[in-house]
């Protein structure tokens, strides 16, 4: 049984814990709101963004014009997934959800004869699949260093993965990231960038309306690039507001469970307290009955 210095000691000790989760669920909270509001702000860009190029691929249809982003290498032999998570944790599952979403599909295509190829945006990414899937890195992107995420960060991301395809390195690219619904829900999301997918591509018959100056092929070309580049600034923006989401909602059990063992602590602190009053008290009495 402990004794009643070191229950004092815990108790102290869990109420210093206590503040530094409440200050981190405060942080986390001031930071959300920025976070959230700057991820939906971009939605409607990369919504629209997406359905003009959506109603421009409708257009192009399978031509041997076709820019090769969209058409793709015409095989889907080698594939890159991109990891994206946060640079810190104590944020409950978050990291743990985007990996395990990225282990599953990698496996997937490993079982299926494929060749897999990974890159990390994010440290706890990295740190996750490290051990199952380390053969696998070909890069890592840190942005331990950016203080407030920009479209430029997206840029050198875009840059990274177009190159590799220029080069050859892959067919197909998938981007892997948690999609920001509420504090208490973010949603683990792959999205394939390359080659460009568009859900309502095929039945999107307003094309046949317009007459594009220049072609059609060579606004893609343009588009496509850029569009991948936007695709990852959402995701990006999604995902710095999925953490501190995450990170506010598990700082906010933390502290809720901090409250709960202080009070057990205190109970039993005197509890043991008592019984040792109370086995004063009947030493002496034995001892004057004695004399």
């Amino acid at each position: 049984m402990p004794s009643l210095k070191d229950l004092k000691n815990r108790i102290t000790s869990v109420k210093n814990t206590r503040k530094i989760t409440k200050a981190m669920q405060m942080v986390a909270a001031a930071k959300l709101r920025r976070a959230q509001e700057a991820a939906e702000a971009a939605r409607p860009y990369a919504e629209r963004m997406t359905a003009v190029m959506s109603s421009l691929a409708a257009g192009v249809g399978g031509s041997a014009s076709a820019p090769r982003l969209l058409a793709g290498t015409g095989a889907d032999k080698t594939h890159l997934l991109v990891v994206m998570t946060g640079e810190r944790g104590l944020c409950g599952g978050f990291n743990a959800n985007i990996a395990k979403l990225a282990r599953a599909r990698a496996q997937e295509l490993l079982a299926n004869g494929k060749t897999v190829k990974i890159l990390t945006v994010g440290k706890k990414g990295r740190d996750a699949l490290r051990r199952d899937l380390g053969q696998y890195f070909i890069g890592h992107i840190d942005l331990s260093d950016v203080k407030k995420l920009g479209y430029s960060n997206a840029q050198a991301i875009a840059k990274d993965i177009l190159s590799r395809f220029a080069a050859g390195e892959y067919d197909v690219a998938t981007l892997f990231f948690s999609r920001f619904e509420s504090v208490i829900s973010q949603i683990p999301t792959a999205k394939q960038l390359i080659p460009a997918v568009f859900e309502d591509a095929a039945g999107h018959g307003a094309t046949a309306d317009f007459d594009y100056e220049p072609s059609e092929e060579a606004i893609l070309a343009d588009l496509l690039p850029r569009g991948v580049a936007t695709a990852i600034f959402a995701a990006l923006l999604e995902n710095n507001a999925s953490f501190n989401g995450a990170q506010m909602s598990a700082m906010d059990n933390a502290t809720r469970n901090a409250g709960d063992m202080i009070d057990k602590l205190t109970i039993e602190y005197n509890r043991s307290r008592q019984a040792a009053i109370t086995k004063e008290l009947i030493e002496i009495i034995s001892g004057a009955e004695a004399l």
